[in-house]
């Protein structure tokens, strides 16, 4: 085994570079040593390098980036048995403390002790060996690649948004976003049962990309609040627009707020039926303006969802698995991890050509 271990950097906000870091030692018999392969590019990597926050997660020194990956075991510890040297794995990234009530409820993903890779002051997997808890790795099948690997986060992500939904067999779903995680959002309410599932953006080939992977149907949102409009009713007549058009009747069961924008925000509260839900995973402005009185006056049902809980890991292995998602027709660039710098300055240009990126691991 090579004596370093190559990581990409951020040192501070806007500066990252290359360091040959030592090999990483298991921490207990628990732990797995992985050999990364492959790790996707999130808003969150990009964020925490742009502007070095995220909320209360504050860059505070140097962290390797990178959280969505897979990767080899090569070597395990000794109480180890879900995993044998040579699996490959997909990594969950965030391993918490297993003892406080959220985790002994299996909501986790709200443990204040979570260790979760690339967020301060906690290294990421853009390195080529990453030292985790065995039980936060999952073996995936052979048919299934490395890049299928990486984009299980992401899919788990998704897994997780339509069980906070508490999403129902046969309901309506409207979802604002057609990025990455908007279209698996989309493909994973479809997987699990919605009547019709209808996705927004404003970019032509988004909306396009989201027709063909998992969407009934799709709403190109162009319009602009006319000179003189309040913002909020523009928002408001977009989502009317919606609900007319693909015939929603009173509103969608359930929409689903998957680009944190302001007016996609508003136009999702005006666009759910009452007693609907609505699930905000988007994250752009810390505060907006929000339409409180509609959210009451329709009794809806509104929550958040973060990262992911009990169970959102295998089944996401289990859609990928099964063919029902394909994440990988996602991939529109792959970098090799000598140009990782490069692949985050094109994720940060936000083109509507740019879905999801991967970095190649060191040594693949």
């Amino acid at each position: 085994m090579a004596d370093v271990n190559p990581a990409f950097v951020l040192q501070s906000i806007k500066n990252v570079s290359f360091e040959e870091r030592p090999v990483p030692t298991l921490r207990d018999e628990y732990d797995v040593r992985v050999h990364v392969e492959q790790t996707g590019i999130c808003g969150s990597d990009v964020h925490y390098w742009q502007k070095g926050r995220i909320g209360d997660f504050i860059l505070g020194s140097p962290i390797v980036l990178g959280h969505e990956s897979s990767g080899t075991i090569v070597e395990v510890g000794a109480k180890v048995k879900n995993v044998k040297v040579g699996d490959l794995v997909a990594i969950e990234p965030g391993v918490p403390c297993r003892r406080c009530d959220h985790c002994r409820s299996g909501y986790y993903n709200l443990c204040a002790d979570t260790v979760f890779a690339a967020t301060p002051p906690h290294d990421g997997t853009l390195q080529k060996y990453y030292v985790v808890a065995s039980d936060y790795v999952y073996p995936i099948p052979k048919h299934m690649t490395a890049e299928d690997g990486a984009l299980v986060e992401p899919v788990a992500v998704a897994v997780q948004v339509i069980k906070v939904a508490d999403l129902r067999a046969g309901q309506t779903v409207l979802v604002f976003g057609c990025g990455p995680i908007g279209v698996l959002c989309q493909a994973v309410a479809k997987a699990s049962g919605a009547s019709r599932v209808i996705g927004v953006d404003i970019s032509h080939s988004r909306v396009n990309f989201a027709k063909e992977f998992g969407a009934d149907g799709v709403f190109l949102n162009q319009s602009k609040p006319k000179e003189g409009q309040d913002p909020v009713d523009a928002a408001r007549a977009v989502a009317e627009q919606i609900v007319a058009e693909y015939e929603l009747g009173d509103g969608a069961d359930v929409v689903l707020e998957c680009t944190g924008a302001e007016p996609c925000i508003q136009a999702g509260i005006f666009a759910a039926k009452k007693g609907g839900t609505f699930v905000q995973t988007g994250m752009g402005r810390e505060n907006v303006v929000f339409p409180i009185t509609t959210a009451c006056i329709r009794a809806l049902t509104i929550k958040g969802s973060i990262r992911y809980t009990t169970g959102c890991y295998p089944r996401a292995v289990e859609l990928i698995a099964s063919g029902r998602i394909q994440p990988r027709k996602l991939i529109t660039h792959r970098f090799k991890f000598d140009k990782a710098e490069e692949a985050f300055e094109l994720v940060k240009k936000a083109q509507e050509d740019t879905l999801k990126v991967i970095i190649e691991g060191v040594g693949i």
